[in-house]
């Protein structure tokens, strides 16, 4: 049997080598015809059945009047396994039966039992809720990933392209080509070798040694080079530096010279490339230069994903360098006497940190009241059309500021605020609730801040709005059948509706209601248990959930942007039967505290009627 068994999938990729051979070694096989009763409810159950074929239903019977009605819980189909729980507990509380000609491997509960009590994190699985599911999930894919990690190449990393200057060029003039291209080391070519020359150098050959700029630059280089190959692993360069105390090697291929390989971007690399995209967006001296910034983004995306770094750090991390893009590029086109007196918000997904795809443009701009700026359509038209062609999409309801609607002063922006609260319906709910979550980014913070002081001021007390606002949270039904399965559909589950959304909204009304200025949805959970206005569960659920629908859909994003697709058509859509089982259990998990949380803002804000 251990031929057919993938020991790859969870929970079995928790076990030792030594329980997965217990565990093969145990397993049996067992055909089961259409309608056969496969464990009966009250009944010990053989062991944990694991199908390899066919689809199993888990159901119950009642009685209702003089007849009989069949409840169906949830269907198991292939490599999905079942009756673990029943085991655990010693007899079954539905009856599961064979839908279709069914084929399954059996583990003994006597085994079962065996693995549970000899490993922790197996039994973890069984018998935990949703964040310890999760856990146990990116335990696993950080372990995978540190090995990809290890197998990264020079050549496919963070080498930098050589600075290389020729015999015969003088300090000053190597010196000012480093201040030029923000370099702190170059390569000098003097016959048929090449020296490297550090700021450092040039500073104690001229302060120490007392030589003048005019001295060749040949003269001060060491010859005595530690290189690689572009092909060796990086991680071998990191051994490298650290042995022979360096802080760059340079790369080369025989006589072809490759580039130069630093120490801090080696160790940036653990970060996921973080530091380079911050450095190149600091460094901008033009939009062409934050261009070249910006558009590896997406690249930053995946490093970060594929090394298994959390969602949450993720989403701060990505959010922190698109922040940066935006400030820089508002700092380019904006005339310095103007910056004082605007300040920019991005609103939305951005607005709370909670978007790693470069997503739609929600942004506006606030004026200082009687401000006058003649060139602000075209500065701002600009603005908007850039950051399209750094591949940040235009909104297309026109959230924008290029759209003069989302531009304006003060007093107009606070009497826009009031009249949106007074009619929260329709559109107006929708501005509101993208406005909510603005985060000032350039310019003057302190217009953002009395604006958004004056409106919770103005929502204090007012259980009317409250009742209305939080209302938009049940515009979506939560995907989970009668039976508590996942809704299934051919296109794809729309996991913005159904799980993202109810839960950012429900938190946004509490966080509003309480006066939290945090606008990031898993702080704000945070502070409202501090609060005590939602418990410690509900709190880490929320957590949980929220964290787990941005995965599954990054997941799906990268897959289908894959091979130069910079944009995905459908990017809050799960295909949900492309997930292994793990992820289904712990996304039906997460969707059922989504329905709860739910039921909890209707008892809250008296929704009943």
């Amino acid at each position: 049997m251990s031929a057919t068994f993938n020991a790859n999938k969870p929970p079995f990729n928790l076990l030792t080598p030594k329980e997965l051979r217990l565990l093969q070694d145990n397993l049996d096989i067992a055909y089961f015809q259409q309608g056969e009763v496969i464990i009966k409810a009250g009944e010990p159950p053989e062991g944990l059945h694991i199908i390899l074929k066919g689809r199993v239903a888990e159901q119950d019977v009642q009685n209702q009047g003089q007849s009989q009605v069949q409840h169906i819980f949830v269907h198991y189909t292939n490599d999905d396994y079942f009756g673990a729980w029943s085991s655990m507990r010693g007899h079954a509380i539905h009856n599961f039966v064979a839908v279709e000609e069914t084929l399954c491997q059996i583990l003994p509960t006597r085994i079962l039992l065996e693995l549970v009590d000899t490993n922790p994190a197996f039994a973890d699985y069984f018998r935990n809720d949703l964040a310890v599911k999760a856990q146990l999930k990116a335990q696993n894919s950080r372990n995978q990933d540190m090995t990809e990690f290890m197998l990264a190449k020079v050549a496919d990393s963070c080498m930098r392209d050589p600075l290389l200057v020729l015999e015969g060029t003088s300090i000053e003039e190597a010196y000012s080509l480093m201040r030029e291209r923000k370099a702190d080391c170059l390569l000098v070519k003097r016959g048929g070798r090449y020296g490297m020359v550090t700021g450092t150098d040039m500073l104690n050959a001229l302060v120490v040694n007392r030589l003048s700029v005019s001295a060749e630059v040949a003269d001060i280089a060491s010859y005595r080079l530690i290189t690689v190959h572009p092909d060796d692993y990086l991680f071998n360069a990191l051994v490298l530096m650290t042995e022979h105390q360096i802080e760059r090697v340079v790369v080369q291929d025989g006589q072809a010279l490759g580039g130069v390989l630093e120490l801090m971007d080696v160790l940036s690399y653990f970060s996921n490339h973080s530091h380079v995209v911050s450095l190149r967006i600091e460094r901008a001296q033009t939009v062409e230069d934050l261009e070249e910034a910006a558009v590896g983004l997406n690249d930053l995306v995946r490093a970060l994903v594929s090394h298994g770094v959390k969602v949450q750090f993720a989403m701060e991390l990505i959010a922190t360098m698109n922040e940066k893009v935006m400030a820089k590029l508002f700092n380019l086109l904006v005339p310095e006497s103007i910056l004082p007196h605007v300040c920019l918000l991005v609103m939305g997904s951005e607005g709370r940190r909670e978007q790693i795809l470069k997503t739609d443009q929600d942004n506006a701009v606030l004026m200082r009241n009687g401000l006058q700026w003649p060139e602000r359509d075209e500065v701002l038209k600009t603005f908007s059309a850039v950051l399209s062609r750094f591949g940040y999409p235009p909104c297309p309801g026109g959230i924008m500021v290029s759209n003069p609607d989302w531009v304006l002063h003060l007093e107009d922006w606070t009497k826009r605020l009031r009249d949106w609260s007074t009619t929260a319906t329709g559109e107006n709910l929708m501005h509101l609730a993208i406005a909510v979550d603005a985060h000032p980014v350039a310019g003057n913070p302190a217009l953002f801040k009395a604006s958004r002081n004056w409106f919770l001021r103005q929502l204090s007390g007012d259980k009317i709005f409250f009742s209305h606002f939080v209302r938009a949270v049940f515009n979506f039904d939560t995907p989970l059948t009668f039976f508590g399965g996942i809704k299934r559909k051919e296109h794809g589950l729309d996991i913005k509706k159904g799980g993202i959304f109810p839960i950012v909204h429900g938190v946004r009304t509490l966080a509003l209601e309480h006066r939290i200025l945090e606008t990031n949805t898993v702080k704000r959970i945070e502070q409202l248990v501090q609060m005590q206005q939602l418990s410690e569960k509900m709190g880490r659920d929320l957590i949980h959930a929220l964290g787990l629908f941005i995965q599954l859909r990054l997941q799906q994003q990268l897959e289908r942007t894959e091979g130069g697709h910079q944009l995905d058509e459908t990017p809050n859509l799960l295909m949900v039967e492309q997930m292994d089982r793990m992820d289904r259990d712990l996304l039906r998990e997460a969707l059922h505290v989504v329905k709860e949380f739910k039921s909890h803002l209707t008892l809250r804000y008296r929704l009943e009627g």
